[in-house]
């Protein structure tokens, strides 16, 4: 007699094989640190060079500013390897290995440019002008060592801000690996909404002082599109890429402001010309230190008179 067949079992349904089924959470320690990390390290050394007197470091000696950036080229490689370490994907060793020395290599570049740049500005160099154009390398014998200032200004701009490029493609590789099931799906808790505001502030500096806007809108363009892929999928981004996104549109916004603001500036237009016009803060505040300057001096000379 024919033995009845057991009743078909039902399939388990696929999962995605890089998607992490625990219970997402929110990394408060790598985004704290990260947060801590550029605000001190970073946005701290032009403040801490307009707060501390220059005569407290001899000119020859590397200042405050020279030691924050030094701490910034030992953490920031730290930082990254940390956040590749939490992501439920990994990279090759060999690209991993690559990016750490690219920036290491460019956050050395922009010490030694920033170090120049500072002293410069202490004998009245304007950050709003070239290099030639500004008073004091018109002044400067013989004429063949503005060339070499070009050449130094020109490494920072090439290779300097070569350190953006790790930066962005290890947040854009973290956040690929930032998504959950929507059965996971959790509100943003309250540290990543305490985060939000210097994170996204920090952004908006790395935008304009870092001249990285190409940088940032390919990263946003890629964020978004995986976002629309992985919501085919049935993925949505959980409280650690809710917060990535977060912070970048109010980066966007944020920049949206400060061009707006600053549209018209026919000084600054000299200094950004093309069709991205994203104006430095350093730029602004030596334009305007000049501008104030200018006035008492024209004040004074019509007290005199």
């Amino acid at each position: 007699m024919k033995q009845d067949s057991a009743p078909p079992q039902p399939q388990e349904k696929r999962r995605p094989p890089d998607v992490d089924l625990s219970k997402p959470r929110f990394h408060l320690d790598l985004w704290l640190s990260f947060t801590v990390q550029n605000w001190i390290l970073d946005v701290g050394r032009p403040v801490v060079t307009l707060v501390l007197p220059a005569d407290w470091f001899p000119l020859n000696r590397p200042g405050a500013a020279e030691y924050l950036h030094l701490l910034y080229n030992i953490t920031a490689p730290l930082i990254l390897l940390k956040m590749l370490g939490r992501s439920p994907r990994s990279l090759p060793s060999s690209a991993v290995h690559l990016g750490i020395v690219v920036v290491v290599m460019a956050t050395s570049f922009q010490l030694v440019a920033d170090s120049v740049t500072r002293r410069l500005m202490l004998i009245g160099y304007q950050l709003h002008l070239s290099v030639r154009e500004n008073p004091v390398m018109k002044s400067l014998r013989p004429s063949s060592l503005i060339d070499a200032f070009e050449l130094l200004f020109y490494f920072d701009d090439a290779l300097g801000h070569l350190r953006h490029i790790p930066l962005f493609l290890t947040l854009l590789f973290f956040f690929s690996g930032c998504f959950c099931h929507r059965k996971q799906e959790e509100t943003t808790p309250p540290a990543a909404w305490m985060l939000l505001a210097p994170n996204a502030a920090y952004y908006w500096y790395l935008i304009t002082e870092g001249q990285t806007f190409i940088l940032f809108i390919f990263t946003f363009f890629a964020m978004t599109a995986t976002v629309m892929h992985q919501r085919r999928r049935g993925l949505v981004p959980d409280c650690n890429g809710l917060f990535m996104l977060y912070s970048f549109c109010a980066a966007l916004c944020l920049v949206a402001v400060w061009v707006s603001c600053l549209w018209n500036d026919a000084v600054l237009r000299r200094k950004h010309p093309g069709l991205i016009y994203v104006p430095q803060p350093r730029s602004v505040y030596t334009l305007h230190l000049h501008l104030h300057l200018h006035r008492q001096n024209d004040h004074t000379v019509g007290e005199s008179a």
